[in-house]
């Protein structure tokens, strides 16, 4: 079940995550490779689950923690496409004792109006003949990624943006629903955000992380799972930014942008907490 790969330096200084797949998915998680036999508890996710820049990201403190085989399936920059693609990864996780999905964002997955990378969700391909007709004065030759592309359509055309936010938001939860039906096992929503999950907030711009998702979104897919457990990481954590985080000089700002240590132990008290 298990395909090694060799040892990827992130960079000088900085942390090996010993990457590797499992079966015959093409995408890559964080090791060391976990034996999927037995029981075993699935943190389904994105860069946060895969605890970047981090030595002990949540899934690896719940299981130090609990003495559960707690096996890290986040991958870089994902949203839910990744996983719904994948046949490996869909059996994985109806062979999980329990399985936790990290809440992704809303903006990393194909729609009706543009196309993500199967793999890379962030990485933005084309756009369709609709968003191209919506959008008749922009160029999208010049966007690589989903971000980028959203914050220029903001800028530039702001009445025409709230429609594609309102497609997202609707695909998002369609998919999700897909994804938590296809689970049999106990299945778990983790809110992991510097804010709480609210309403929709009708302003322009791609807010907080997970981007446009709301508590009406979350409510929808509520019945689908044992529970949305919530974790607002406390100003405390926030302040402690870096700390206990390892990457080079060169990746000073993109984990800066990121959750640090504190914060992934704040997540891993609440899930301790509520998952026993």
């Amino acid at each position: 079940m298990v395909g090694n790969m060799s040892y990827e330096k992130m960079g000088n200084g900085a942390l090996d995550y010993m990457p590797c797949r499992y079966g015959d998915s093409r995408l890559i998680f964080r090791g060391p490779e976990r034996d999927l036999d037995g029981d075993y508890t699935l943190f389904v996710g994105g860069t946060e689950t895969y605890g970047k820049f981090l030595l002990s990201p949540f899934p690896a403190l719940v299981e130090e923690a609990t003495g559960t085989t707690c096996v890290n399936y986040g991958c870089i920059n994902a949203g839910v496409d990744a996983f719904l693609s994948d046949a490996t990864s869909l059996e994985i996780m109806r062979n999980a004792k329990t399985v936790v999905i990290q809440v992704m964002g809303a903006h990393n997955m194909s729609n009706r109006f543009y196309r993500v990378h199967p793999r890379r969700n962030d990485r933005f391909l084309d756009a369709s003949s609709v968003m191209k007709t919506v959008f008749r004065d922009i160029d999208f030759t010049e966007f690589h990624f989903t971000r980028h592309m959203l914050g220029t359509l903001c800028a530039r055309a702001p009445d025409r943006y709230s429609m594609l936010r309102d497609e997202l938001k609707q695909a998002w939860v369609a998919r999700m629903r897909l994804l938590l039906n296809s689970i049999p096992g106990r299945t778990y929503l983790l809110w992991f955000s510097t804010q709480a999950p609210g309403g929709d907030p009708g302003f322009l711009g791609l807010g907080p992380d997970p981007v446009f998702v709301d508590r009406a979104m979350l409510d929808v897919l509520q019945p689908l799972v044992e529970d949305v457990i919530e974790v607002v990481v406390s100003p405390d954590a926030l302040e402690k930014g870096t700390d206990g985080m390892v990457f080079s000089d060169m990746e000073k700002v993109a984990a800066r942008r990121l959750l640090g240590a504190a914060a992934h132990q704040e997540a891993a008290d609440v899930l301790i907490k509520r998952l026993q």
